[in-house]
């Protein structure tokens, strides 16, 4: 393989030359399906946004965002990027565009962020121009800072009223996540920029972290809102066995480490949901996992049955997990089998699917029917 050089819409790309598109055909239930790598050579890439020219914003967990064009070539890292805690499971996570990003500019990022007493999630913006982000600033500190590379979360969804979620994990350290005055194992609901709305759960509550939406969280690295609900819907890992899909409601419990589906890793009990009914229940469950990472809700023309469809991107079931619902209930679900683990699943505006693969050299793939050419 071969590295060059050039400009595309201002920006420096250094292109991937490969032989050929490297595509491969995956069967489904609603028809073979033509997986192609439109990138490759990025490492442990975590997140991806489109920008509305149809590139897109990838990050990469050890500290990189870097801009893709549609044909797959990789720009040099974007500059502006804040320090990151590169540890165990933190880096650069998620990246997200503000609603009026065709005139503000403002991308967002969240991150493991290093600091007195260790590491928490944040979340920064800036302006992005060209290859860099101008003005960055940070709106969101998960608090506290504590020892550890673990569960991080972090994923960042828009709602339709442009406010900001930021999903968390409890740092896996259990016990904070069922108590209100930190935002270990919570979901953060915020303005854009970082200040708090006053319809928030706990805005007035003494002690606790007026940004929290929900909490009793494990680890949430899926998140997507409803397109027609305008719900957030979440699916965080469960420890041995237990990965829940969540509808996060204003101030319920979600239950960790009361109870889960699954079991310690030293294979203690731990009780199952339905005996503390209290607690906001799961509307569906794995066991044994999938381990979630990356969700979208469907709602394109290249494949019409999956219309209104959960996908979602599994790195220990290395597929794409395709889930039916009617309402609030799962009535299918469809494995797409990658044979890689997929970190991010994202629906592109001309109806293709896009995911990406955790791998130290990380793809983006871009999913089609075999079809759709000849149509």
């Amino acid at each position: 393989m071969a590295y060059k050089s050039q400009i595309v819409a201002g920006v420096l790309l250094v292109v991937l030359t490969i032989p050929a598109v490297v595509a491969q055909t995956v069967e489904s239930q609603s028809g073979p399906i033509r997986v192609e790598t439109l990138a490759e050579g990025l490492e442990h890439p975590w997140g991806l946004a489109f920008l509305p020219d149809q590139r897109m914003l990838v990050t990469e967990r050890p500290g990189r965002l870097r801009i893709v064009s549609p044909a797959g070539d990789i720009s040099e890292p974007v500059t502006g990027i804040p320090e990151v805690f590169a540890r165990g499971q933190g880096g650069l996570l998620d990246v997200a565009l503000d609603p009026e990003f065709t005139s503000n500019k403002l991308v967002y990022l969240s991150f493991a962020e290093p600091g007195e007493g260790g590491a928490s999630t944040a979340v920064a913006r800036g302006q992005l121009e060209d290859v860099a982000l101008k003005n960055v600033e940070v709106v969101f500190r998960q608090q506290p800072k504590v020892e550890g590379g673990n569960h991080f979360g972090s994923r960042l969804a828009f709602s339709t009223d442009d406010k900001l979620f930021i999903t968390m994990g409890e740092r896996f350290k259990f016990d904070p996540a069922q108590d209100l005055s930190n935002h270990l194992g919570t979901i953060a609901r915020i303005h854009p920029d970082g200040s708090v709305p006053e319809d928030n759960p706990f805005v007035d509550r003494q002690g606790a972290e007026p940004e929290i939406w929900s909490y009793g969280h494990r680890n949430i690295q899926a998140a997507a809102i409803h397109p027609e609900t305008g719900q957030l819907w979440e699916i965080e890992h469960g420890p041995k066995g237990g990965d829940e899909l969540n509808i996060a409601e204003a101030g319920r419990n979600y239950g960790w480490p009361l109870v889960s589906w699954g079991r310690h890793y030293d294979d203690r009990d731990i009780p199952n949901p339905p005996t503390q009914p209290k607690l906001a229940q799961s509307i569906y469950q794995w066991t044994p996992v999938i381990a979630p990472s990356g969700m979208t809700f469907y709602t394109g023309d290249q494949f019409p049955e999956w219309r209104g469809n959960i996908l979602v991107g599994g790195l220990v079931a290395q597929a794409i997990v395709r889930l039916s619902q009617d309402g609030e209930e799962i009535t299918e679900e469809e494995r797409i089998k990658l044979g890689a683990r997929i970190r991010d699943v994202v629906q592109g505006a001309e109806g293709a699917v896009y995911a990406l693969t955790n791998q130290t050299n990380g793809k983006i793939l871009r999913l089609t029917p075999e079809d759709y050419r000849d149509r």
